[in-house]
Parts: C-alpha cells; sequence; structure tokens
C-alpha cells in the first residue's frame, strides 16, 4: 500500500468535505483490484470491496467500510485525468529501459462513452504501445474540436522515445510529426497514402516502377487456414524527392506487397512508407508488421477480454480516467511473469488472492529495477 500510494502520490483527491469519507488512495487501488479481477463497472468495484473485505484489510484499513457503487463513480468522474496519467507514465518509465524496437502509436474510440444528453461525442484515445514488451507507456485523449493529428505530438512529448521507432497510420503521416520523433532522437516508419497528395502519387509512382533498383526481402506466414506472403521493397535514392518536398528526417521510402490466401479467395495489399532510417528489407518488413500489436494485444484485449467497447461511462472525466485504469490493469498483468493468456491471468487473479497480490507487488518491484 505504501508503495501504491508513493506511485500516486501527486494525484490530488477531487472529493470535498463529507465526500471524503473514504480513503482517496484505498478507493483507487480497490478499482484496480478489481478491474484485474475481471471487473468492468464502478458497480463491480462496489461489490469486490463488499465481498472481499477480509483480503483487504490485510493490506488496508478500511475505516469506514467498503465503499459505494457512489464513491467510486464520483472519484472517478472528478479525478483530474492530467495528473492521473503523469502519475501513469511515470510509474511506466521505470520499466522504459526494457522497451526497445518499436513503439506503436494509434487510436481507439470508446463506442458507448457517447452522451446524447450533452451532445457528448464517444472518448477517443491514442496511446503509445511497446511493441515487444506489450506494454502502455503512455495514452491521450483527444479533443471533442480535435483529432488525431493534433493529439499525437503532444503524447510524444511526454514520452521517452530515444533509439525506438515509431509507427503510426497514415492519418498520423505528418510533417510535425515526423520532425517531433527525429526531435525526441527516435527514428519513424510512418505509412502513406492519399492525405499526402503528390508525396503519395510520387513515392508510388517511384516504387511501383520496374525498372527502379529495390532491395526487397520476402516472408511467408500460414495461421487460422490463411497463408500470406509479405514482399517488402526499400529505397534510398530519395534525393529527388526530397527537392520537391523536403520531408522532415526522410532516409528512405518502401512498400509492403501482401497476399493472402484463404481457402479458394485470394486477396492482395500495397502499402506505402516514409522511413527516417536506412532499414534493411528484412528490418523494414519486421517494423511494419510490430506495429499490428497494438490491434492485436492491446485494442483486442479491451474490447474482447476487457469488454471496453460496452462500457457506459459517460460523465465528465469518468470514461477517460477509467480507461487509464485498465491500461495500468493491462501492464501489470504483462509485467507478472508467469505465462498464460490475458483473460486467464485476470480469471487467476480473482480466484487466489495471492496470485492478485503478485500482480499487485509490481509496484514494489520496481524500485529493485
Amino acid at each position: 500500500m505504501r508503495d501504491f500510494i508513493e506511485t500516486f502520490e501527486d494525484l490530488e483527491d477531487p472529493r470535498t468535505g463529507n465526500a471524503k469519507l473514504h480513503d482517496f488512495h484505498e478507493v483507487l487501488l480497490i478499482a484496480l483490484l478489481a478491474i484485474l479481477s475481471g471487473g468492468e463497472t464502478c458497480a463491480d468495484m462496489a461489490l469486490f470491496a463488499r465481498t472481499k473485505q477480509a483480503f483487504l484489510r490485510t493490506i488496508m484499513t478500511l475505516e469506514n467500510g467498503p465503499p459505494s457503487h457512489d464513491t467510486f463513480s464520483r472519484v472517478f468522474r472528478l479525478m483530474d485525468p492530467i495528473q492521473f496519467r503523469a502519475c501513469f507514465i511515470a510509474f511506466m518509465q521505470r520499466f522504459a529501459v526494457a522497451c526497445e524496437g518499436v513503439v506503436a502509436f494509434d487510436g481507439k474510440t470508446l463506442r458507448r462513452s457517447f452522451d446524447k444528453a450533452s451532445a457528448a461525442s464517444p472518448l477517443h484515445m491514442v496511446s503509445a504501445f511497446a511493441a515487444d514488451t506489450r506494454l502502455v507507456l503512455g495514452q491521450i485523449a483527444v479533443d471533442d474540436k480535435s483529432n488525431e493529428i493534433t493529439a499525437m505530438p503532444k503524447l510524444i512529448d511526454m514520452l521517452t522515445l530515444k533509439g525506438r521507432v515509431v509507427t503510426a497510420d497514415a492519418l498520423n503521416c505528418q510533417r510535425e510529426i515526423a520532425a517531433k520523433i527525429c526531435q525526441k532522437e527516435a527514428d519513424y516508419a510512418l505509412a502513406l497514402k492519399g492525405n499526402q497528395g503528390t508525396l503519395f502519387s510520387d513515392v508510388r509512382e517511384f516504387l511501383d516502377d520496374p525498372e527502379t533498383p529495390l532491395e526487397r526481402h520476402e516472408t511467408t506466414a500460414g495461421d487460422h487456414g490463411r497463408i500470406e506472403v509479405r514482399t517488402a521493397s526499400i529505397s534510398t535514392d530519395i534525393d529527388w524527392l526530397q527537392t520537391s518536398h523536403d520531408w522532415p528526417g526522410l532516409t528512405a521510402i518502401g512498400k509492403i506487397y501482401s497476399t493472402r490466401e484463404m481457402g479458394e479467395t485470394t486477396s492482395t495489399e500495397t502499402r506505402y512508407y516514409l522511413l527516417s532510417a536506412a532499414f534493411t528489407a528484412a528490418r523494414f518488413n519486421d517494423i511494419v508488421r510490430s506495429h499490428w500489436a497494438i490491434e492485436n494485444s492491446l485494442h483486442w484485449v479491451l474490447d474482447v477480454t476487457m469488454n471496453e467497447d460496452q462500457m457506459r461511462n459517460r460523465l465528465d472525466h469518468g470514461p477517460q480516467n477509467l480507461a487509464m485504469l485498465r491500461h495500468l490493469a493491462l501492464n501489470l498483468a504483462k509485467l507478472e511473469p508467469s505465462k498464460g493468456s490475458m483473460r486467464g491471468k485476470l480469471k487467476r487473479a480473482g480466484w487466489d488472492d495471492r496470485y492478485l497480490l503478485e500482480l499487485l507487488a509490481q509496484f514494489r518491484r520496481v524500485e529493485m529495477r
């Protein structure tokens, strides 16, 4: 409990007066433990607090008994998400040394978080995800009057990215973002599409020309009845391109041509990329493939295992704070070294108090790293 409080000591209790019946950090820790045990809502947190009182009293006082649903709801609605995010990122910085390779940036909308009564749009979060360790390094909510293009540079500023390769989809293939990545002493592999107009057409025409000399690398993978052949092609002959477009940090351009066979159906796709380093074709292939970890190991897990898309928290800062709490829970489960699926780990945490404490012990172990 002491280590947990130290992690969130800069997070202010938003409640006033009689609303402070329950200790703020105890409420926050119970909520996290409930999520780690498979809980989803503030009602689940209150139920967890009631049914797990004996266990909880071994690590906290619960001076005024278990908190109610209203207490959990009030805390997450009113808590400052900027402070919460700062504490989250500071905690994850302690593990950042072990995060190498690709950091994938991508956005996700919480579909049920819209509020018709106040005409509020659903929450959209942009996350930074370390592909090798499967850890969320940070996240930021997209303002209602903005979009990912303005949110991503702010998130980049918060993170340590030196020596990493930042990947993002074509929406975030922007000059400001490319320059920001270079300023952080990182490299980038940005997907390129028609939103960049003549730059896209020039790159596509050059890479698709049979006379253009390219370094190539091919991989074949099969899974779930599907066979996919991916051919990565890359060129560092870009002086002519920079003369016209002067893209920040650009060193190479590349494309991935993929062929998928499933049963009697065959499909093809070609994707184009801007690169800030002269990667080998094999490394380029790996980088692009690693980007999809944020979809398969974060967004998919949030929706399928943690049911995030069905969460109906809509008021104030509730949706954003609870989304970050789910990210924290996923990170703790990933950091625990035993093997098993995320669904299995959460079930085990709900059934085994000792294992639940092992997940919580990650707060203590960071001091030893």
